[in-house]
């Protein structure tokens, strides 16, 4: 059986070597199992919430996705798409949004981080926030659950998302009964390879630090490279390779015994300039063949176009019977037509499912938890944690404790107290959500 993996590229600037090295070519690879049936879409809707340049979301589509085709992705064996060539992601993010709770967008880290600076300005909290930026939660929500997706790698800075993005699907799934979507689940990018920038700091477009990957050709690679910062050491002075950009950029293009013998070079003394060009054309051995196709392509965006049309078309051909399904659900069917049966596949399930905690970053804050009821519904969200140990630690505690544990208002809100302190609250203090939470923590303690 193949593990659907689904993976998005933001179209909103240039590739550079610290994309390649730790998005690009690591993907692809995992792409060319037998046992991965992989989506790729370049993400130009998510692109237009952090750029209104037309002239930049549209070269950088051509750009990327020349890219990613001329570093080896195989579209005869994946699902390479344009997001904004689907209709029914946008259709399916409005159905989404219907049953997401504005609590939820509230605790996304990209909102809170635009209210805490307008905070730390003195403006309004909403000032220069826009509903795009609210609502991308959902929008990628529904990238992820209109196919299916098993697993979606992301970063740790992600991992808030594809926990929306269940929370949403599993609350899709018990209003209409049935499980419409499959959950997915996070893949953290541990090994994933972070290049240091020209001033030293991790290579990003935001810092302006990057090293073009094709972009003004071997000329701009090699002057790029060239302005890299090193210390003063003088030739003859043993360099230090681990405090040193080039080579940790070196073994990202070279095998172990190319690594050890730039290593030692540096320990020998090698002048930087030298180590410089030395690292410009390890780098170019392996860019150079992928420019000349991407140049290629380039030159004929037409069949770059074709490419990602007929994309399209198979990712369309699981939406679309998809969004059909969920039309019919929801009661926007043909008028005098049946309503679908309820599948028994979801009753048999749901006789299975249980109340649970996950455990999600909250930024700086520290880490948290939620608890969910076995229908979905979300019953507290913890206090912040200084490490996830503390909040494992802690979840473990309210299991033992059960419905024993203490509940008291707080205004509206209900809170658990353990030792004396607020440890989770939930939004109100009714005694229907009282039950519920209780209800939640008898089953927690009886699974242990």
């Amino acid at each position: 059986m193949q593990t659907r993996v689904l993976t998005g590229i933001t179209t909103t600037g240039t590739p550079h070597l610290g994309n390649y090295v730790g998005a690009i070519r690591p993907a692809i690879n995992a792409s060319r199992r037998a046992d991965v049936d992989a989506f790729f879409f370049l993400a130009d809707y998510h692109a237009l919430i952090k750029s209104d340049d037309a002239s930049r979301i549209e070269r950088s589509r051509l750009e990327i996705a020349a890219t990613w085709l001329a570093a080896g992705l195989d579209p005869a064996r994946v699902t390479f798409y344009r997001q904004s060539d689907i209709p029914e992601i946008p259709e399916l993010t409005w159905f989404l949004t219907c049953v997401t709770a504005k609590g939820l967008l509230n605790r996304a880290h990209a909102y809170k981080a635009a209210v805490d600076k307008n905070a730390e300005a003195g403006e309004d909290p909403d000032a220069g926030v826009t509903a795009g930026l609210y609502m991308y939660p959902v929008l990628m929500a529904a990238d992820i659950l209109a196919f299916d997706a098993h697993k979606v790698p992301v970063g740790r800075d992600q991992i808030q998302h594809i926990e929306m993005a269940r929370d949403i699907g599993q609350r899709f799934n018990h209003i209409y009964g049935r499980d419409f979507f499959v959950l997915p689940e996070v893949v953290i990018e541990e090994q994933v390879a972070t290049l240091p920038g020209l001033d030293g700091r991790k290579m990003s477009k935001s810092y302006d630090n990057t090293v073009p990957l094709f972009a003004g050709g071997a000329k701009a690679l090699r002057e790029a490279i060239m302005r890299i910062v090193t210390d003063s050491r003088a030739p003859g002075e043993a360099k230090d390779p681990d405090s040193s950009s080039l080579y940790t950029i070196f073994r990202a293009f070279a095998d172990e015994a190319e690594s050890a013998a730039f290593r030692q070079s540096l320990l020998d003394g090698i002048g930087w300039g030298e180590a410089k060009q030395r690292l410009f054309e390890r780098i170019e051995t392996e860019v150079a063949p992928m420019r000349e196709r991407y140049e290629a392509l380039i030159a004929k965006p037409d069949e770059i176009e074709a490419i990602l049309r007929e994309g399209a078309a198979k990712a369309r051909a699981i939406a679309m019977p998809k969004l059909a399904a969920i039309r019919d659900a929801i009661g926007l069917r043909a008028m005098g037509a049946a309503p679908a049966a309820k599948s028994d596949k979801h009753a048999t399930a749901k006789v299975g499912k249980a109340p649970r905690f996950a455990s999600f970053r909250d930024g700086d804050a520290g880490f948290r938890f939620r608890l969910f009821a076995a229908d979905g519904e979300e019953l507290l969200l913890s206090m912040p944690f200084a490490d996830p140990k503390a909040a494992g630690a802690m979840q473990q505690r309210i299991r033992a404790l059960g419905d024993g544990a203490t509940l008291r208002a707080d205004g509206d809100a209900l809170v658990l107290e353990l030792d004396g302190a607020d440890v989770a609250r939930a939004s109100q203090a009714s005694d229907a959500m009282q039950a519920r939470v209780r209800e939640a923590l008898a089953q927690l303690a009886a699974q242990d």
